[in-house]
C-alpha cells in the first residue's frame, strides 16, 4: 500500500481502545493511537475515523441476555459515540483539528453525519470521527466502516484490531494459524474468517474497496502500514483480476 493514499478510513475496534483491559478506555493506548493518526494527517493524508463499541457495550451480547435486539443495538451505538467523542479529543490534543459526527441525532454531542458534510471537513483539514455505526440496527460498525469509505470517497479502509493481519484461524486460540500477506474478498468470505463481518467484506468487493488489516500497536504505526513497512493483510481483487 503506496502512502500516496489522499484520504483514508481507520476502523478502529473497541476492544482496542481498551487496551490491556476489558472495559472502558485505556487512556495511554488512547493516546497512542491518537498520535498515530496525528502523525499520518500532518503528512497531508485526509484521515477519516470508525469506532467500535465493544468496549463500552455489544448489542449482540446484550441481545443474548434479554435485551430486545434493536434496543441492544442502539445501545451499542451509544457505546460508539463515546469512544468516538474520546478519540477526537485525543486527537486535538496532539494539535490536529478534528470533529465527531453521529449517524444518530443528537445536535448538542455532535454534529449529524452527511457525507457532503464529513467530505467538507476533511477538505478543510479535519480529522472526522465518525460513531453511532450506520445509525441502523442490525448492522456493525464494520459494516459502517466500509459504507463511508465508499461515500467519502476514500482510497482504502484500514482496519486496526488487536492482531497483525487476517490469519487461517484466530491466532489467540490456535497456535498454528496463518496469516495471509494478501487475500481475495471471496476467499475470506468463502473461509468465513472473522476479522470483518460478510456484510462489510461484500459491500467492500461489490465496490472495488480495498481493505487493510494490521494491528493498532504495529511498531511502524498506521504511517508505516500505509507505506508498507508494517505487518498487514492486504484484501482485495486477486492479483490476476483486470
Amino acid at each position: 500500500m503506496s502512502s500516496a493514499c489522499k484520504r483514508i478510513l481507520l476502523k478502529v475496534s473497541g476492544e482496542a481502545l481498551a487496551g490491556d483491559n476489558s472495559f472502558g478506555i485505556e487512556p495511554p493506548f488512547l493516546q497512542g493511537v491518537a498520535a498515530q493518526i496525528a502523525d499520518v494527517a500532518r503528512g497531508g493524508t485526509q484521515v477519516a475515523i470508525v469506532v467500535g463499541g465493544g468496549n463500552i457495550f455489544r448489542g449482540m451480547a446484550g441481545a443474548a441476555d434479554g435485551t430486545d435486539r434493536v434496543t441492544a443495538d442502539l445501545m451499542g451505538m451509544l457505546g460508539t459515540m463515546i469512544n468516538a467523542l474520546a478519540l477526537s479529543n485525543a486527537i486535538s490534543r496532539q494539535g490536529i483539528k478534528s470533529k465527531p459526527f453521529s449517524a444518530a441525532t443528537m445536535p448538542s454531542v455532535a454534529d449529524t453525519f452527511t457525507a457532503r458534510d464529513a467530505k467538507l471537513a476533511l477538505e478543510e483539514g479535519f480529522v472526522v470521527v465518525l460513531g453511532g455505526g450506520t445509525g441502523n440496527p442490525f448492522f456493525t460498525t464494520d459494516t459502517a466502516a466500509t459504507l463511508r469509505a465508499i461515500e467519502l470517497e476514500c482510497d482504502v479502509v484500514l482496519k486496526g484490531t488487536k492482531v497483525d493481519g487476517v490469519y487461517s484461524a484466530d491466532p489467540m486460540k490456535d497456535p498454528s494459524a496463518t496469516r495471509y500477506s494478501q487475500i481475495s474478498y471471496d476467499e475470506v468470505i468463502g473461509q468465513n474468517l472473522k476479522v470483518m463481518d460478510t456484510a462489510a467484506f461484500a459491500l467492500a468487493r461489490d465496490n472495488s474497496m480495498p481493505i487493510i488489516v494490521y494491528a493498532l500497536d504495529d511498531a511502524a504505526g498506521l504511517a508505516g502500514v500505509l507505506e508498507g513497512r508494517g505487518r498487514s493483510t492486504r484484501v482485495g481483487k486477486p492479483v490476476d483480476d483486470k
